[in-house]
């Protein structure tokens, strides 16, 4: 039995349609949840049928999820702006990674000015990790303010095809503005559960005399909010991740003409991705060109990074 071989410009394609409808779920989830929790508790308010539906006014829905999605918003603003200019340094510091020049790793600049060259990238800040174990990851919020780091490990390890192979891949989440987005979605995430805490704590201090209702609202409102940045939020977030993933491995096949160098450097560095510094640090360990921190009991819901062997194949049927 044959199998017919990708066609990597239609693979590129298909990634970038499926990131946007990923993206898509994550308003229409949430604001699914509340239009439905506020409708649930309007409808429950009532103990008789004519005061069930006399207690449904969609008015007060329609008002109280707008409410709730404009602070949410503003709150990520807010998130996201701190992020912006600051993100990438708490990694690459956390990472403990060190800046190199060109005169003391020029083979490294020249595989890396040679594909931003190529794709007509700005040449990205370099960094190494000291820690034999073979990964990368990218960081920065725009091409021209990005990092790219290296583990000391995965220079060695990996021949020229290989490591230009890993090189392309990070410049490839670089090119497609995956670390912006990645940045943006956890400003998001943290703004929803800080949005959620907020409700909580004003319907504990609501007071009056028909304060009971507005509590019981404020209070499930915010449980939802919390359940919603902790569970669901996450679960699109790691589809969106992993879907990156492929479009970076796709990215790299068409900045180097060879696929199966990636394929192979993957290979290796599946064998020894550990990078010591990033214990515990599960953010930026999933930044990187692969995952080891991931747990492996957990379904493959809750993986950021896709299988190491479907990339491995998808590249060699390229």
């Amino acid at each position: 039995m044959t199998t017919t071989p990708l066609n990597l410009y239609d693979e590129i394609e298909r990634n970038k349609k499926k990131t946007v409808l990923i993206l898509l779920l994550f308003p229409l989830v949430l604001a699914g949840l509340i239009y439905v929790t506020v409708f649930l508790i309007y409808y429950f308010a009532g103990s008789s049928a004519q005061q069930v539906t006399q207690s449904i006014n969609f008015q007060e829905i329609n008002l109280i999820s707008t409410i709730a999605a404009c602070i949410t918003i503003v709150l990520a603003i807010i998130w996201a702006v701190i992020s912006w200019f600051g993100g990438d340094h708490i990694v690459l510091d956390s990472a403990g990674a060190r800046e190199i020049s060109r005169s003391t790793h020029p083979e490294i600049y020249v595989l890396v000015e040679n594909l931003t060259i190529a794709t007509g990238l700005p040449l990205p800040r370099i960094y190494i990790m000291d820690d034999e174990s073979l990964n990368a990851f990218a960081t920065g919020r725009d091409p021209e303010h990005a990092s790219l780091a290296l583990t000391k490990g995965i220079i060695k390890k990996l021949n020229r095809a290989e490591l230009e192979g890993v090189i392309g891949h990070e410049l490839g989440h670089i090119a497609n503005r995956d670390i912006r987005l990645t940045m943006l979605v956890a400003t998001y995430i943290g703004a929803i559960s800080l949005m959620g805490q907020i409700l909580i704590r004003l319907a504990s201090r609501t007071r009056g005399k028909n304060s009971g209702q507005m509590k019981l609202l404020l209070l499930i409102l915010g449980l939802v909010f919390i359940v919603y940045g902790a569970v669901f939020a996450p679960l699109i977030s790691f589809a969106l991740s992993r879907r990156r993933e492929f479009q970076a491995d796709a990215t790299s096949a068409y900045m180097t003409r060879n696929p199966l160098a990636l394929a192979s450097a993957l290979e290796k560095i599946s064998t020894d991705s550990r990078v010591e510094a990033l214990d515990g640090k599960s953010i930026v360990a999933a930044a990187c060109i692969a995952h080891a921190g991931a747990p492996q009991a957990l379904t493959s819901l809750f993986a950021t990074h896709p299988p190491i062997e479907k990339r491995i194949a998808k590249l060699r049927s390229m």
